[in-house]
């Protein structure tokens, strides 16, 4: 693609690196057939390649966003298909953070947009707040008729009284517990550091006291990161661009805590949205000289928990039953980090018979915020996905990402699972809480 930025504009890093990117699109369209929006919508401005077009007008001018421009751009998921497919290595993902940016220095959304954005912004990434929103939530969803009729605002705050309405599991004393040690009696062979995120212990606690049974059965010790929270993709992706360096740069410093505490063989993460933003600190801080080296060497650390879980050899416990796995690969995993078979051979070599999901490709609709921001289009998408997991006849839905596990969760009856919960049973632990609740699969013996 022919570009015309001016020398000055090319002095700002950033605008340098999407141009770059720019460049490297050569129009070919291949983008358009797993773009989900468009095999949704049919229209070339809710592609990649559209997107590419309107971003790269409004960048190269140095022009405010426009509306068009906005509704476009809102409408991406950044599930990230479009880099999977593309043949001329086109980095979409830092392109449309950057657009996202460019909209929320330029462009002034309605006040109750606003509103919204800051609510959801100021919430998620806090713990203790989101706790209290889901309360709160419980409170006001004999009101989501009425609600749903406010102006601009009210499908995406229906959307969020819906989706609190997932079942929350309790939390017990060894949920809380943000690190370990090896289970007694088997030798120490790596420590690692374990993300503890921000909307996933409020919502699925038991995800990450699993991956710390699995680890602590296998030798591995969980040290504490005092200070690590959310990882700033959510505000990241909102475009709130100082907000998520803000939340980068505290797990930086934990992380590198850590890490000058002791060798440190992997961050792990269980969330597959959060390791794709980790594993990008290092482009994200790139110019800032305080943090650019240590930010790098984070990203080069950090690991999804398959990955890691993959390279031990798990210690299997006996099973009554074998039920039948639907595999959901969640976006930011396999197109985010290109993990892909991966997950579904760990399961295989814990003794789960795994089925692919067809369009496995495809988004669920999550995307982070997107399922509130987006609920039209999120709840076309989950229900598609739905369908298709349905195809598979499966037992068990398992996935990496909280959000995918909501999601989907919302529009099944079938149990959703972590890969790391499912471990975790084959290794010796607790059945899943899904799967208690459920009656589904048999319990290990």
């Amino acid at each position: 693609m022919q570009t015309s930025f001016s020398p000055a504009r090319l002095a700002d890093p950033h605008m340098a690196a999407s141009e770059k990117i720019l460049r490297a699109c050569v129009h070919c369209g291949f983008c358009t057939a797993t773009c989900p929006t468009y095999l949704l919508l049919g229209d070339e401005l809710d592609s990649p390649r559209g997107r590419i077009y309107m971003i790269k007008d409004m960048l190269e001018s140095g022009r405010p966003a426009s509306a068009d421009v906005v509704k476009h751009v809102d409408r991406c998921l950044s599930c990230l298909s479009c880099m999977t497919t593309c043949p001329s290595g086109v980095h979409y993902m830092h392109l449309v953070d950057h657009a996202r940016a460019h909209i929320e220095a330029t462009w002034k959304r309605p006040w109750p947009q606003r509103l919204l954005r800051t609510l959801l912004a100021q919430t998620l990434p806090y713990p203790a707040r989101f706790r209290l929103a889901l309360g709160a939530a419980r409170l006001a969803r004999p009101f989501a008729p009425l609600i749903a009729r406010l102006p601009q605002v009210g499908a995406p705050l229906a959307a969020m009284l819906a989706l609190s309405a997932r079942p929350r599991p309790a939390a017990a004393a060894e949920t809380a517990r943000p690190h370990g040690a090896p289970v007694a009696g088997i030798a120490p062979v790596a420590r690692v550091a374990l993300l503890e995120g921000c909307a996933q212990p409020v919502l699925a606690p038991g995800i990450n006291a699993a991956a710390r049974r699995v680890l602590a059965r296998h030798g591995v010790e969980v040290v504490p990161a005092p200070g690590e929270g959310c990882c700033g993709a959510l505000v990241h992706h909102m475009g709130r661009e100082a907000e998520g360096l803000a939340l980068a740069r505290a797990n930086v410093d934990a992380w590198w805590a850590a890490m000058q505490a002791g060798p440190l063989d992997a961050i792990l993460i269980t969330a597959s949205g959060c390791g794709t933003t980790i594993r990008d600190y290092g482009f994200m801080l790139r110019t800032d000289p305080a943090y650019a080296e240590k930010a790098a060497a984070v990203s080069a650390l950090a690991r999804d928990i398959s990955e890691y879980l993959a390279t031990l050899e798990l210690k299997l416990a006996p099973r009554a039953q074998n039920p039948v796995v639907a595999y959901h690969s969640a976006c930011s995993l396999q197109h985010g980090q290109k993990v892909t078979d991966l997950p579904k051979a760990l399961l295989r070599k814990a003794g789960f018979t795994v089925k692919d999901v067809p369009e496995g490709h495809i988004c669920c609709g999550s995307a982070g915020t997107y399922n509130i921001l987006q609920p039209d289009l999120s709840g076309q998408l989950r229900d598609r996905k739905v369908k298709n997991i349905a195809r598979t006849k499966a037992d068990i839905i398992a996935a990496g990402n909280i959000g995918c596990m909501v999601q989907i969760g919302a529009g099944t009856g079938t149990p959703v699972v972590h890969t790391a919960e499912l471990i975790d049973w084959a290794t010796g632990g607790p059945e899943p809480e899904a799967l208690r609740t459920a009656g589904a699969g048999g319990s290990p013996r």
